[in-house]
């Protein structure tokens, strides 16, 4: 599994129920009547205002949650990235080392 899922998913699962509440509000039934209440399309269009400003609210928290989220990985990154470097630099250093070493054993080696 890929590093930054875990940690996007831990910032996103607490929130789900709640999308998924906006998402599916409970909208009023219209009851088996002969007439139609004129009340009852004005209450389900405050419903559904009510749910998009709602999912609305949800998505901009959504936003910043992943924009830290975002954040926080590009830092890793970055680190991740000097370490790299950092451990080539070391890995360069260690092979010159080792052939200086190679060589003076030959050359010792050799004069003998």
């Amino acid at each position: 599994m890929a590093g930054w899922l875990l940690p996007a998913l831990k910032a996103v699962i607490p929130h789900v129920g709640d999308i998924l509440s906006a998402a599916k509000p409970v909208f009023t039934k219209k009851k088996p009547e002969a007439v139609p209440q004129p009340d009852l399309v004005p209450q389900q269009i405050a419903e559904l205002q009510a749910a998009a400003a709602q999912q609305a609210a949800h998505v901009k928290e959504l936003a910043a949650q992943l924009e830290n989220t975002v954040a926080a990985l590009q830092a890793a990154a970055e680190l991740a990235d000097a370490r790299l470097r950092r451990m080539m630099l070391f890995t360069a250093l260690a092979c010159a080392v080792s052939v200086a070493a190679f060589a003076t054993a030959y050359v010792v080696l050799l004069a003998r």
